[in-house]
């Protein structure tokens, strides 16, 4: 299906515009003509339109967002109603019904007595926030020592100060820095590294000792809370499957032993679902998915499928309880956080994610998701297939016998110059990324059926042989 293009008068003005006007995120502005900034008109369900009238399948749903797909008037019409009743209005001593409501649904929705709901606007807020209520709730209950934050190599958690120091991408943390200390990075989980990881102590060839490495990656977390001192550490952020690097899922055991070394050590454990939760792996949020009970869960994202902004924490009983003393407060908040139409946007989300029975459309679809994309391991440059739900990462290599990985060199020209490009050109939109090692990152919409993750993986296919001969 097509869709006409826009005037070529009207594309050349936005062109003009964007290259004088609009500071994109993430983007290296020096790197790109001027007259080629791509521009998306429209969305319909999987698909996305450009100016040109170029139509392209949404592999990444947005950026990890649009769980429902693009275009639905529904979720439109409940942020159009929303405004004409009270367009604004901030939590600050004050409520809203749509926000109350959506606070009260996520809390029955989430696992355990996570039952107190904190909005923001967006993921990194979310992380930023819960670091704060981490530090405020240790000093509120007499040990404000414990302030320190454990996360993973490679691992992503936003781009504010606090989140970016969260992060484990040192790439991404130098041009700010300093940045805020008592952060600490431990191994992530990619078992196709568990030999490089675990410097050839481990190797990941079977199930046990998938389930070794597992133990081990845990056990780095209780060696950095003993090594920095449990009176000094406040919380660990994890993702229930880590993004960057290419969807490292945990091993079998690991979120277990993680929750008995930080109830051990009385740290607390964030789950960081800024991308896992709403759907993306199947359940509402990753920690049911791997049957863990955090103290906070992070998110933003699908919760309104990108709709309209908005993110949460999500904290237990435990944590408001000092906050509930007369006069104790959490000095903290966001203008726009539980905006009256985002949280009605965000309340009708979950409606139609129940009457149109979305997560069970996952979970019915996610093993032909993986088998759709394990096909691709027939291809030489394809070293591993990795991932959950509809949430998967392609880590590209030189050398399947010896895995070797792409030089800097090799990644501006093949990634980036030829694969990223090419796909787009061939009508997937995805990421091609190399935080970490080389990957392809997917995770379309929720509602994308069996025809359209075979159309991504015949696109993949096409791009990855082309790429092969470059190396």
């Amino acid at each position: 299906m097509t869709r006409p293009p826009l005037p070529q008068d009207e594309t050349t003005r936005l062109q003009t515009a964007a290259t004088r006007h609009l500071w994109m995120h993430f983007t290296r502005h020096g790197s790109s003509p001027d007259d080629h900034v791509p521009i998306m008109v429209r969305g319909e369900g999987v698909h996305l339109w450009d100016a040109q009238g170029r139509r392209y399948i949404d592999g990444l749903a947005g950026l990890f967002t649009s769980q429902l797909g693009h275009g639905r008037r529904d979720l439109a019409e409940a942020a159009a109603a929303q405004t004409t009743e009270l367009e604004f209005m901030p939590l600050w001593s004050y409520a809203h019904p749509p926000a109350i409501e959506l606070a009260e649904r996520l809390a029955q929705l989430a696992p355990g007595d996570l039952n107190r709901v904190f909005f923001t606007n967006s993921g990194s807020e979310a992380v930023e926030t819960a670091w704060k209520l981490a530090k405020n709730y240790f000093r509120l209950t007499g040990r404000p020592t414990k302030h320190k934050v454990i996360s993973r190599a490679t691992a992503y958690h936003g781009t504010t100060h606090g989140a970016l120091s969260i992060t484990g991408i040192a790439g991404l943390k130098q041009d700010f820095e300093p940045l805020v200390p008592s952060t600490v990075h431990v191994s992530n989980t990619n078992a196709y590294r568990a030999a490089e990881l675990t410097a050839g102590a481990l190797e990941v060839q079977d199930q046990q000792s998938l389930e070794r490495f597992g133990l081990w990656a845990a056990d780095q977390i209780a060696l950095a809370i003993e090594a920095q001192g449990p009176d000094t550490v406040a919380a660990v952020f994890l993702e229930p499957v880590q993004n960057a690097g290419g969807c490292f899922p945990p091993p079998p055991g690991y979120f277990q032993r993680v929750r008995e070394i930080c109830d051990e050590h009385d740290v607390l454990l964030v789950s960081d679902e800024v991308i896992c939760a709403f759907g993306r792996l199947g359940h509402m949020f990753g920690a049911e998915h791997f049957d863990y009970q955090p103290d906070m869960i992070t998110t933003a994202k699908g919760i309104t499928s990108g709709y309209a902004p908005l993110g949460a924490v999500l904290a237990s009983d435990r944590l408001m309880e000092p906050f509930l003393e007369p006069g104790a407060m959490f000095g903290h908040g966001y203008t726009f956080g539980g905006h009256p139409v985002s949280t009605a946007v965000g309340l009708k989300n979950l409606e139609i994610f129940e009457e149109e029975k979305v997560l069970e459309h996952v979970q019915q679809n996610a093993g032909a998701f993986r088998s759709t994309l394990e096909k691709l391991l027939d291809l030489p440059i394809v070293g591993d297939v990795r991932g959950e739900g509809f949430f998967y990462g392609i880590e590209l290599v030189k050398d399947k016998s010896t895995r070797a990985s792409f030089s800097a060199e090799e990644c501006e020209r093949i990634l980036y110059g030829f694969i990223s490009k090419k796909l787009f050109a061939e009508g997937l939109y995805c990421r091609a990324d190399d935080r970490g090692d080389p990957v392809i990152q997917l995770s379309p919409p929720l509602i994308a059926t069996t025809e359209d993750l075979e159309e991504i993986e015949q696109i993949l296919r096409s791009v990855l042989s082309e790429a092969w001969s470059l190396i």
